[in-house]
């Protein structure tokens, strides 16, 4: 290119940034404000050092209920069946005791629209049979009776006669002792006759009537000794008499006895019979009650489990899945083993849901964002299977400025926590963080989690 110019442009650019250049390294103003604002950072870093940091124990898991009765459920029917009506749909929301699902019989032996009647029947022919058995035990009763009270006569009437045999078995005895006496009275006068007569005391005739007087005494020995014999027999058959009666009372109150007992069998096995028909005709009203499936609690119909009409269902089969209606929500938080020891019943938590957008500042929680509050309930005292411990967090009843948790929160959302601890210092923090420590606390719990979760019980 043609340098057509006198002028050169290109030394009085260079002379002007020359001068500029110089001007600025004369006046340093630019790195005297860096200072400045390097020494401000500092003593801002030094002083946030100093400030207090809450500690946290991060923990992730789920939405869940505290009691067990408020999670999902299955309902079961009680007896097998076959579907005939549904009453409810999915997503239908049902009051306690609604219907839910209408069946019919399947089962043979219930076929019978008259069975309770039948069964009544039934019961009332074993009722009379009962009451049968109950009459002939009462005429047992008093047969037993007639025959003791016979039986009491009779004895008196027997010993009464034994009594009089042996009374005179004793009479015949004396009276013939009294005749043997005389009898040997005969003979020895016999004997001083018979002297005296050898002597010429006595005549012929006198020993004659002595020799008769002592035939006759002789035949009056003989006669009592017989008389004595039959006496004797006679008290001896009035005791085999005797002996007889009360054999014969004796197996005439065994078969009235063996009656009796047949009867109170009978009665007995009556009386079970009519129970259980009383519980059959029980169980059958409360089979036909059972015909239609009702909802346990208040809830909303998730899931049917069975679909279509006239399908068979078995027993104990579950049909419908039921949520139920306002649960007593908690949040169920996983937090490592090693943390478990700084957790106590009542500490609380920073929580963040699935769906609510949040900003957690782990250190100072009273800047969080979008985070809701909460007071550890429960300390599961047994691991997961993950390895990790289970904490139940109920909403903080004690913070009234912290918002309540949000009425659209759905079981098993997922859930994001952090335990708050005591305070340290932001220096403590970051020097624990960079060893990997683990939390500290400033003293030792007092309760252990196994007694502070049975306090809370």
């Amino acid at each position: 290119m043609l340098n057509l110019s006198n002028q050169n442009v290109d030394d009085a650019v260079w002379e002007e940034e020359l001068q500029r250049s110089h001007k600025e390294l004369l006046e340093p103003k630019g790195s005297r404000l860096l200072g400045r604002v390097l020494m401000a950072v500092a003593i801002v870093f030094l002083i946030i050092l100093f400030l207090p940091w809450r500690q946290a124990i991060e923990g992730s898991g789920t939405l869940t209920t505290l009691s067990p009765q408020d999670r999902p459920q299955t309902v079961q029917n009680a007896i097998a069946g076959r579907i005939e009506h549904w009453a409810v749909r999915e997503g239908q929301l049902v009051a306690k005791g609604d219907t839910l699902l209408t069946i019919s019989e399947i089962k043979d032996e219930y076929f019978d629209p008259n069975l309770p009647e039948r069964l009544r029947e039934q019961l009332a022919a074993k009722q009379g049979n009962v009451s049968a058995n109950a009459a002939k035990i009462q005429a047992t009763d008093q047969q037993i009776e007639a025959l003791q009270l016979t039986l009491r006569v009779q004895l008196e009437a027997a010993r009464n006669r034994v009594e009089q045999a042996r009374n005179t078995v004793s009479i015949d005895n004396a009276d013939l002792v009294a005749v043997n006496n005389s009898y040997q009275i005969a003979q020895a006068r016999l004997v001083r006759y018979e002297d005296g007569y050898k002597n010429g005391l006595f005549s012929l005739t006198d020993i004659e009537s002595r020799r008769l007087k002592l035939q006759e005494d002789l035949a009056k020995v003989t006669a009592q000794r017989n008389k004595l014999l039959n006496s004797k027999q006679s008290l001896a058959n009035a005791q085999i008499e005797l002996a007889n009666l009360r054999a014969k009372y004796e197996q005439d109150l065994a078969k009235t006895l063996s009656d009796r007992s047949s009867a109170v069998s009978s009665r007995a096995s009556s009386e079970g019979e009519v129970a259980a028909l009383r519980n059959k005709i029980s169980n059958v009203e409360v089979r036909r009650g059972l015909y239609v499936v009702r909802a346990p609690q208040a809830g909303y119909v998730v899931r049917t489990l069975k679909a279509g009409i006239g399908e068979t269902i078995k027993e104990g089969e579950s049909i419908v899945t039921l949520q139920p209606d306002a649960p007593v929500l908690a949040v169920e938080l996983y937090v490592r083993a090693m943390d478990v020891p700084l957790i106590q019943p009542g500490r609380q938590v920073r929580l963040q849901f699935d769906g609510w957008p949040a900003v957690q500042f782990s250190g100072w929680p009273s800047v969080a964002v979008g985070t809701f509050g909460g007071t550890v309930t429960v300390i599961d005292v047994v691991s997961s299977t993950n390895g990790r411990y289970r904490l139940l967090v109920r909403p903080d009843q004690h913070h009234e400025k912290d918002r309540d948790w949000p009425a659209q929160l759905r079981l098993g959302s997922g859930v994001y926590g952090w335990v708050i601890l005591d305070s340290v210092p932001v220096w403590y923090e970051i020097w624990r963080e960079l060893n990997g420590f683990p939390p500290s606390l400033q003293a030792e719990p007092k309760d252990t989690p196994v007694k502070a979760t049975a306090e809370k019980k």
